[in-house]
């Protein structure tokens, strides 16, 4: 399906994507706040700026979109546009996550990342999150969801 928009007008609202408060974060907070866990903000002093910080457990989540961070699932798909462009910069973002993701388990820190594609089971996904904090894995992610099928 071809672009409805002009080259440039999608250049803007691309440009306007921000790194911090996004909606699917937003989600996050609130179920996670919501169920009783407290927890620090973009803690500027950690690799990767974590979305959410929980100190007293060494426990740091953040929330990626599937399309920016390149997830397997449907919403990870490259645009059928600028492929060359959109490969480079979502395997520079891959390259990056899992640098920084090292760096903060190399220092004692448990990392969980937070796929968009699993906020359409806010369930399940609060329950993956709640038994990556109380355990003690040191590198998670939540699981693909089939986005069209729902499950």
């Amino acid at each position: 399906m071809a672009d409805t928009i002009s080259p440039e007008k999608r250049s803007t609202l691309m440009a306007r994507v921000g790194p911090k408060n996004t909606k699917p974060e937003w989600i996050v907070r609130s179920l996670l706040h919501a169920a009783g866990w407290r927890y620090r903000l973009h803690k500027k002093g950690l690799p990767g700026t974590p979305d959410l910080v929980f100190g007293s457990r060494k426990a740091v989540l953040f929330v990626h979109g599937c399309f920016w961070h390149g997830h397997s699932c449907r919403l990870g798909r490259l645009p059928k546009t600028r492929t060359e462009f959109w490969a480079a910069k979502i395997s520079a973002n891959r390259e990056r996550d899992a640098r920084k993701a090292a760096e903060l388990t190399g220092s004692g820190w448990r990392v969980l990342t937070v796929w968009q594609c699993s906020l359409k089971q806010p369930d399940r996904l609060l329950v993956e999150m709640e038994d990556f904090l109380r355990g003690e894995a040191a590198l998670v992610e939540t699981r693909p969801m089939d986005v069209e099928k729902g499950v």
